[in-house]
């Protein structure tokens, strides 16, 4: 992708965001530190994680309704196994949300009963939310605070500012804004980006996404290909580039691919092609 190796796509907001998460770091009890299910490790900022660094923090899988099953499950397991407490989650879905009030107390457990000990009662456990944009979390800081108190957005970077907010007795959150980090060591994680829409959509060359997107459904799931663009084998025998110009002619556009390239984007980010997972789960992971 090399477009974005050029394009000045890094908001001041985001070195702003990131200086303020440093600053408010040692006032949280905890980070929850979200990722999209789709690509755990690719949506992770390595700039948040070295922040973070020692702090206790839980890993929420967000949108798991749009990732696969199975996949989301070994990540859970990888992440957990390896000493980082995980979740997964669909954030529009008010019954999951207990999932996470019942991790934070699971990993907040020692230090509650000390203040306990010490005749401290009741006392709210600050929670600090972090992530890139358009990962869902003003949308589960309003199912946790049970209403709409957080800008909701499906692009990136609609929350601008940190802001705190109660939840329930138990929980103080503090929201921020989707960080995105400068460059990308490897340009695949921008492609990811990109399809999922994490990157605004003007910021990058639409064709490079859309034969991403492509390369991927062709390995992991042709079937859901040839059924959205009626494919045949025959079809799909021919180089990547030509199958992007035939989906192109199926879809009415004759030689316009740039406008395909963008409607086969959005049939993925709308589940059209089924539920998919991006980043692999490590082989250790998922033996039993």
């Amino acid at each position: 992708m090399e477009k974005m190796a050029v394009i000045q796509w890094y908001p001041g907001h985001m070195a702003k965001a990131l200086r303020q998460v440093k600053e408010n770091l040692n006032m949280v009890d905890v980070v929850l530190e979200l990722v999209d299910a789709r690509l755990p490790e690719s949506s992770r900022n390595p700039q948040i994680l070295e922040v973070i660094g020692n702090k206790m923090h839980i890993m929420v899988l967000t949108k798991k309704d749009l990732a696969d099953a199975n996949a989301t499950r070994n990540w859970v397991k990888y992440y957990e196994e390896n000493g980082l407490p995980a979740v997964a989650i669909n954030s529009n879905d008010n019954n999951n949300i207990k999932v996470i009030e019942k991790k934070i107390n699971e990993v907040m457990a020692d230090k509650i009963a000390r203040q306990e000990s010490r005749g401290i009662f009741n006392q709210r456990i600050k929670v600090m939310c972090t992530g890139i944009p358009n990962v869902g979390k003003s949308t589960l800081l309003n199912r946790l605070v049970k209403k709409n108190v957080a800008q909701v957005g499906n692009k990136p970077g609609v929350t601008k500012s940190q802001q705190w907010l109660k939840a329930g007795k138990e929980l103080q959150l503090l929201d921020t804004p989707g960080i995105l980090w400068p460059k990308f060591e490897d340009p695949l994680v921008g492609k990811k980006l990109a399809l999922t829409g994490a990157i605004k959509d003007t910021l990058y060359a639409k064709d490079d996404v859309a034969l991403y997107a492509l390369e991927h459904f062709m390995q992991y799931n042709i079937t859901a290909l040839q059924e959205r663009y009626r494919l045949s084998d025959e079809d799909l025998n021919q180089p990547i580039v030509e199958i992007l110009l035939l989906i192109t002619q199926r879809m009415g556009f004759k030689d316009d691919y740039d406008r395909a390239s963008e409607r086969l984007i959005f049939d993925v980010r709308k589940g059209k092609l089924g539920r998919y997972t991006l980043d692999q789960v490590p082989v250790a992971a998922t033996e039993i």
